[in-house]
Protein backbone atom coordinates (compact mmCIF):
# COMPACT_ATOMS: atom_id res chain seq x y z
CA UNK A 1 0.00 0.00 0.00
CA UNK A 2 2.17 2.80 -0.95
CA UNK A 3 -0.25 5.50 -0.36
CA UNK A 4 0.86 5.17 3.29
CA UNK A 5 4.27 7.00 2.51
CA UNK A 6 2.69 10.22 0.79
CA UNK A 7 3.06 13.25 2.38
CA UNK A 8 3.58 17.15 1.31
CA UNK A 9 7.18 17.69 1.80
CA UNK A 10 7.46 21.90 1.68
CA UNK A 11 5.93 24.29 3.48
CA UNK A 12 7.03 27.11 5.93
CA UNK A 13 6.00 28.47 9.23
CA UNK A 14 4.08 30.40 9.33
CA UNK A 15 1.37 28.73 8.04
CA UNK A 16 -2.14 27.19 8.90
CA UNK A 17 -1.40 23.85 7.29
CA UNK A 18 -1.97 21.68 10.22
CA UNK A 19 1.40 20.08 11.63
CA UNK A 20 0.75 16.47 10.82
CA UNK A 21 0.22 17.58 6.58
CA UNK A 22 3.96 17.75 6.39
CA UNK A 23 4.42 13.90 7.38
CA UNK A 24 1.23 12.64 6.05
CA UNK A 25 1.05 8.73 6.26
CA UNK A 26 4.60 8.47 7.08
CA UNK A 27 3.46 7.06 10.37
CA UNK A 28 1.43 4.36 9.02
CA UNK A 29 4.84 3.15 6.76
CA UNK A 30 6.14 0.31 9.05
CA UNK A 31 2.53 -1.29 9.77
CA UNK A 32 1.62 -1.34 5.71
CA UNK A 33 5.11 -1.13 3.84
CA UNK A 34 7.60 -2.62 6.44
CA UNK A 35 10.11 -3.19 3.29
CA UNK A 36 10.61 0.01 2.23
CA UNK A 37 13.94 1.01 1.16
CA UNK A 38 16.12 2.80 3.31
CA UNK A 39 16.49 6.04 1.29
CA UNK A 40 13.43 7.54 0.00
CA UNK A 41 13.64 11.30 -1.55
CA UNK A 42 12.18 13.74 -3.58
CA UNK A 43 12.10 16.54 -5.28
CA UNK A 44 9.73 19.44 -6.50
CA UNK A 45 7.99 22.68 -6.60
CA UNK A 46 5.19 23.58 -4.85
CA UNK A 47 2.78 26.77 -4.72
CA UNK A 48 1.19 27.68 -1.52
CA UNK A 49 -1.54 30.95 -1.26
CA UNK A 50 -1.65 31.39 2.52
CA UNK A 51 -2.30 34.79 4.82
CA UNK A 52 1.03 37.20 5.07
CA UNK A 53 1.02 36.88 9.27
CA UNK A 54 -1.21 35.01 11.71
CA UNK A 55 -4.20 36.87 12.05
CA UNK A 56 -4.20 38.66 8.43
CA UNK A 57 -6.68 38.87 5.89
CA UNK A 58 -4.03 39.98 3.35
CA UNK A 59 -2.79 36.58 1.21
CA UNK A 60 0.36 36.02 -0.42
CA UNK A 61 1.52 33.47 -2.72
CA UNK A 62 4.75 31.74 -1.26
CA UNK A 63 6.48 29.30 -4.70
CA UNK A 64 8.91 27.09 -3.40
CA UNK A 65 11.17 23.48 -3.47
CA UNK A 66 9.69 20.60 -2.35
CA UNK A 67 12.83 18.80 -0.61
CA UNK A 68 11.92 15.06 1.28
CA UNK A 69 15.02 12.98 2.63
CA UNK A 70 14.29 10.07 4.80
CA UNK A 71 16.65 7.49 5.86
CA UNK A 72 15.66 4.02 7.21
CA UNK A 73 13.07 5.79 9.66
CA UNK A 74 15.98 7.41 11.74
CA UNK A 75 16.44 10.44 10.25
CA UNK A 76 14.92 13.24 7.78
CA UNK A 77 15.84 16.55 6.33
CA UNK A 78 12.26 17.95 4.95
CA UNK A 79 11.30 21.52 4.24
CA UNK A 80 8.66 21.26 5.84
CA UNK A 81 9.61 19.35 9.13
CA UNK A 82 13.16 20.29 9.25
CA UNK A 83 16.26 18.51 10.28
CA UNK A 84 15.31 16.00 12.82
CA UNK A 85 15.51 12.03 13.98
CA UNK A 86 13.37 9.76 14.82
CA UNK A 87 14.98 8.50 18.93
CA UNK A 88 12.25 6.28 19.64
CA UNK A 89 10.32 4.55 16.91
CA UNK A 90 8.79 0.89 16.25
CA UNK A 91 5.86 -0.34 13.91
CA UNK A 92 2.95 1.69 15.11
CA UNK A 93 4.78 4.66 17.03
CA UNK A 94 7.65 6.98 16.76
CA UNK A 95 9.35 9.97 18.87
CA UNK A 96 11.97 12.48 17.91
CA UNK A 97 13.25 15.62 18.05
CA UNK A 98 13.79 18.47 14.98
CA UNK A 99 15.56 21.89 14.12
CA UNK A 100 13.24 23.97 12.21
CA UNK A 101 12.55 27.70 11.26
CA UNK A 102 10.13 30.14 11.12
CA UNK A 103 9.95 32.81 9.21
CA UNK A 104 9.14 35.87 11.25
CA UNK A 105 6.42 38.74 10.20
CA UNK A 106 7.63 41.76 9.00
CA UNK A 107 6.33 44.94 9.33
CA UNK A 108 6.38 46.46 6.29
CA UNK A 109 4.54 43.93 4.11
CA UNK A 110 1.30 45.79 5.48
CA UNK A 111 2.35 49.20 7.01
CA UNK A 112 -1.92 49.60 7.10
CA UNK A 113 -2.09 47.16 10.33
CA UNK A 114 1.49 46.38 11.31
CA UNK A 115 2.99 50.18 11.63
CA UNK A 116 4.68 50.73 14.84
CA UNK A 117 4.88 47.37 15.90
CA UNK A 118 8.22 46.05 14.49
CA UNK A 119 9.56 42.80 12.90
CA UNK A 120 9.17 39.46 14.32
CA UNK A 121 12.40 38.33 13.11
CA UNK A 122 13.05 34.47 11.26
CA UNK A 123 14.61 32.28 13.95
CA UNK A 124 15.61 28.41 14.29
CA UNK A 125 12.83 26.11 16.32
CA UNK A 126 13.13 23.35 18.16
CA UNK A 127 10.46 20.72 17.94
CA UNK A 128 9.34 17.58 19.60
CA UNK A 129 7.43 14.70 18.57
CA UNK A 130 5.79 11.86 18.72
CA UNK A 131 2.84 9.88 17.11
CA UNK A 132 1.18 6.09 17.60
CA UNK A 133 -0.97 4.19 15.39
CA UNK A 134 -4.16 2.39 17.11
CA UNK A 135 -3.63 -0.47 14.80
CA UNK A 136 -3.76 -1.67 11.21
CA UNK A 137 -7.08 -2.35 11.17
CA UNK A 138 -8.12 0.94 12.66
CA UNK A 139 -5.48 3.13 11.27
CA UNK A 140 -6.34 6.34 13.19
CA UNK A 141 -2.88 8.14 14.11
CA UNK A 142 -2.53 10.38 17.03
CA UNK A 143 0.15 13.11 17.05
CA UNK A 144 1.44 15.59 19.35
CA UNK A 145 4.19 18.21 19.31
CA UNK A 146 5.99 20.87 21.28
CA UNK A 147 8.12 23.87 19.24
CA UNK A 148 10.16 26.40 21.09
CA UNK A 149 11.55 28.97 19.08
CA UNK A 150 14.99 30.71 19.69
CA UNK A 151 14.03 34.31 19.12
CA UNK A 152 11.84 35.89 16.51
CA UNK A 153 8.26 34.78 17.88
CA UNK A 154 9.84 34.00 21.11
CA UNK A 155 8.01 30.86 23.55
CA UNK A 156 6.55 27.85 22.71
CA UNK A 157 3.50 26.13 20.94
CA UNK A 158 1.91 22.45 21.22
CA UNK A 159 0.17 20.96 18.89
CA UNK A 160 -2.15 17.66 19.75
CA UNK A 161 -3.71 16.25 16.77
CA UNK A 162 -5.22 13.31 14.92
CA UNK A 163 -5.78 12.12 11.05
CA UNK A 164 -6.38 8.74 9.44
CA UNK A 165 -6.93 7.64 5.68
CA UNK A 166 -10.17 8.14 4.02
CA UNK A 167 -12.14 5.83 2.39
CA UNK A 168 -11.72 5.89 -1.51
CA UNK A 169 -8.04 6.11 -0.80
CA UNK A 170 -6.31 3.42 -2.58
CA UNK A 171 -2.35 2.59 -4.40
CA UNK A 172 -2.54 5.57 -6.75
CA UNK A 173 -4.66 7.99 -4.42
CA UNK A 174 -4.03 8.66 -0.68
CA UNK A 175 -6.35 10.90 1.38
CA UNK A 176 -6.10 12.06 4.45
CA UNK A 177 -7.82 14.45 7.12
CA UNK A 178 -8.03 15.11 10.56
CA UNK A 179 -8.45 17.88 13.38
CA UNK A 180 -5.59 19.91 15.50
CA UNK A 181 -5.51 22.12 18.73
CA UNK A 182 -2.84 24.57 19.00
CA UNK A 183 -1.59 25.92 22.37
CA UNK A 184 1.27 28.36 23.26
CA UNK A 185 2.55 30.34 26.10
CA UNK A 186 2.22 33.84 27.44
CA UNK A 187 5.52 35.08 25.37
CA UNK A 188 4.90 33.70 22.79
CA UNK A 189 1.05 34.94 22.21
CA UNK A 190 2.42 38.14 23.55
CA UNK A 191 5.06 38.66 20.77
CA UNK A 192 2.21 37.63 18.05
CA UNK A 193 -0.44 39.26 19.68
CA UNK A 194 0.00 41.51 21.96
CA UNK A 195 0.80 45.15 22.49
CA UNK A 196 3.23 46.88 24.81
CA UNK A 197 2.93 50.49 25.25
CA UNK A 198 5.56 52.02 23.50
CA UNK A 199 4.22 49.53 20.41
CA UNK A 200 0.85 51.27 21.41
CA UNK A 201 2.41 55.08 21.32
CA UNK A 202 4.05 54.35 17.93
CA UNK A 203 0.69 52.30 16.80
CA UNK A 204 -2.14 53.90 17.42
CA UNK A 205 -3.58 50.52 18.70
CA UNK A 206 -4.34 50.64 22.65
CA UNK A 207 -2.37 48.69 25.06
CA UNK A 208 -2.95 45.14 24.68
CA UNK A 209 -1.67 41.90 27.25
CA UNK A 210 -1.96 38.55 25.37
CA UNK A 211 -2.26 35.48 27.64
CA UNK A 212 -1.30 31.87 27.45
CA UNK A 213 -3.71 29.15 26.73
CA UNK A 214 -5.49 28.26 23.45
CA UNK A 215 -4.32 29.79 20.64
CA UNK A 216 -6.30 28.09 17.50
CA UNK A 217 -7.98 24.75 16.57
CA UNK A 218 -8.21 23.71 12.58
CA UNK A 219 -8.68 21.20 9.98
CA UNK A 220 -6.52 19.73 7.45
CA UNK A 221 -7.14 17.60 4.18
CA UNK A 222 -4.36 15.86 1.99
CA UNK A 223 -4.32 14.12 -1.47
CA UNK A 224 -1.57 12.43 -3.10
CA UNK A 225 -2.24 11.44 -6.58
CA UNK A 226 0.24 8.69 -8.28
CA UNK A 227 0.90 9.87 -11.53
CA UNK A 228 3.43 7.24 -12.24
CA UNK A 229 5.57 5.07 -9.94
CA UNK A 230 7.80 7.78 -9.43
CA UNK A 231 5.35 11.38 -10.43
CA UNK A 232 3.23 12.39 -7.99
CA UNK A 233 0.95 15.42 -7.43
CA UNK A 234 -0.54 16.66 -3.60
CA UNK A 235 -3.22 18.92 -2.84
CA UNK A 236 -3.42 19.85 1.20
CA UNK A 237 -5.78 22.11 2.47
CA UNK A 238 -6.66 23.74 5.54
CA UNK A 239 -8.18 25.82 8.03
CA UNK A 240 -7.80 27.41 11.55
CA UNK A 241 -9.51 29.24 13.79
CA UNK A 242 -7.59 31.75 16.30
CA UNK A 243 -9.00 31.66 19.99
CA UNK A 244 -8.48 32.88 22.90
CA UNK A 245 -5.91 36.21 22.64
CA UNK A 246 -4.70 35.59 19.13
CA UNK A 247 -9.02 35.99 18.39
CA UNK A 248 -8.91 39.26 20.70
CA UNK A 249 -5.94 40.92 19.43
CA UNK A 250 -6.50 44.65 17.87
CA UNK A 251 -4.01 43.42 15.85
CA UNK A 252 -5.78 40.06 14.28
CA UNK A 253 -8.08 41.27 11.15
CA UNK A 254 -9.87 37.65 11.04
CA UNK A 255 -10.52 34.81 12.65
CA UNK A 256 -10.30 32.17 10.19
CA UNK A 257 -7.05 31.42 8.56
CA UNK A 258 -6.91 29.09 5.23
CA UNK A 259 -4.74 27.50 3.07
CA UNK A 260 -4.17 25.59 -0.23
CA UNK A 261 -1.19 24.11 -0.89
CA UNK A 262 -0.40 22.30 -4.73
CA UNK A 263 2.91 20.01 -5.12
CA UNK A 264 4.36 18.17 -7.77
CA UNK A 265 7.77 15.70 -6.89
CA UNK A 266 9.47 12.83 -8.02
CA UNK A 267 10.29 10.02 -6.09
CA UNK A 268 13.41 8.83 -6.43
Amino acid sequence: MSTCLTRIGWAQTPSPLQEWQYSGGIALAKLFEPDTPKWQIETGLAVEPRPLYEGSNIYRTVVGPVIDVRYDDLAFASVGEGLGVNVIRGANYRAGIALGYDLGRDAKDDLDHLKGLGNVSAAPTVKLFGSYVISKSLPLVFRADVRQYAGGADGAEADIEAYLPLPGSSANLAMFAGPSVTFADRLHMQTLFGIDGNQARASGYPNYQAHGGLESTGFGFSATRFVSKHWLLNLSVAANWLLGSAAESPITQTHVQKVLALSGAYQW
